[in-house]
């Protein structure tokens, strides 16, 4: 079983380039240079030396022992929350910004969620010297105000997206409308392994980062690379697929991948692409996505803003298809639970979407000697007021 990508741009099934017409110069370009471009020397060292002295790479692999003694197994995490900018979206986003300037791209757009990703795009643009301009949905802003403000500090241009539910899906929506008027001196930096063939591929390929460092320190740690389980929250899923990447063709280790139930599965507020989903198309790949029966995309809800999506990654949909890996749903007041457990065991205040991963433990039974690593991807100082706002509650 092939669970990558083929010549083709599909997982399986899943995948492709479904775009206008007015973009089929800019994603044939990065289709035809992707490849050669991330495989040059010159690009490889570049790239590594900016996660080694500017990202601060490899992040931490800590064996969490207070948490461990309350599941009852060995709980690793990777500590993507200690990377600059707070999460894993920086390791994406180095690696595009300098993908774009081999393409002779000088402006930068994005979209974003949670913030993370449009902190790490205006942060790499400030680096570089690039124009820099991020879609985020009115709520989004109004939930994640500290990135929105971090955003603006370092030279971006924030827009709002108000149409639709105003988050994640409506950002991206605005974000491919500009790169459709503006495709000769624009690259788009997905923040996620969607999008149009080849943005899943190289999005993971900038996230493999995670589980190749995990495998070598886990070695160092524990003598074996592969755990009996990795566990990640996902959305459209680029710090699940960064971390499942190096486990994947080793099928005794299984992955989970955690999305968000929102206020239940059957609330009609939720996030859970896998569970109430079928296979569709949505911002230029087909997948799965939460849509009505004549196709009209359904409106998600997470408590997360980074889980708030109504589709999944092509290839977390093939790894869905087949099996390979399995696709959970964690509530938003187990998520919250969860988070507010790892600060007061461990003095760490994860991200509301890390929560939801997190929360994935108490669902599971394990032995003393199980080896589970759980993707920590972001930080939750952008998170505080939601998370004053449930504890008062």
């Amino acid at each position: 079983m092939n669970y990558f990508v083929d010549n083709k741009g599909y997982y399986g099934e899943f995948g492709g380039a479904y775009i206008p017409e007015m973009l089929y110069p800019n994603i044939a370009e990065l289709q035809a240079q992707y490849k050669a471009i991330m495989a040059e020397d010159s690009f490889q060292k570049e790239f590594n030396q900016l996660l080694k002295d500017y990202v601060g790479r490899p992040s931490p692999l800590y064996l969490a022992k207070n948490l461990s003694a309350k599941i009852g197994a060995q709980i690793y995490l990777k500590r993507e929350d200690l990377n600059h900018t707070g999460a894993h979206k920086i390791n994406n986003t180095i690696g595009q910004i300098l993908l774009a300037e081999r393409l002779g791209k000088t402006r930068i757009i994005a979209e974003t969620g949670a913030g993370q990703h449009g902190v790490a795009t205006a942060t790499v643009c400030a680096l570089r010297g690039l124009t820099c301009e991020v879609y985020m949905g009115e709520v989004d802003m109004a939930r994640q105000a500290p990135n929105v403000a971090r955003m603006k500090m370092l030279g971006a241009k924030v827009i709002p997206a108000s149409s639709g539910s105003k988050t994640l899906k409506d950002a991206t929506n605005e974000a491919m409308r500009d790169w459709i008027n503006n495709p000769e001196n624009t690259h788009y930096i997905i923040g996620s392994v969607v999008g149009p063939h080849p943005y899943p591929d190289l999005v993971a390929k900038f996230q493999r980062i995670i589980s190749t460092e995990t495998k070598l320190q886990l070695k160092g740690q524990t003598g074996r690379e592969n755990p009996q389980f990795v566990i990640a929250c996902v959305g459209g899923g680029s710090n699940a697929m960064g971390m499942f990447y190096d486990f994947i063709p080793n099928e005794e280790v299984q992955l989970i991948a955690v999305e968000a139930a929102g206020l239940g599965l059957n609330s009609g507020k939720s996030a859970a692409t896998t569970a109430l989903g079928k296979m569709g198309v949505l911002h230029g790949s087909k997948s799965i996505l939460m849509q009505t029966e004549d196709g009209q995309v359904i409106e998600p809800h997470s408590i997360s803003a980074g889980l708030d999506y109504p589709g999944i990654g092509p290839q977390h949909a093939h790894l869905f298809a087949t099996g390979r890996a399995q696709y959970t749903a964690i509530t938003d007041a187990d998520a919250m639970q969860a988070g507010i457990e790892l600060a007061q065991l461990e003095g760490i205040i994860p991200a509301i979407e890390s929560a939801h991963a997190l929360a994935q433990l108490h669902k599971m039974s394990f032995s003393k000697e199980d080896v589970v690593v759980v993707c920590l991807s972001g930080r939750g100082d952008k998170d505080m007021e939601t998370y004053m706002n449930y504890l008062k509650d």
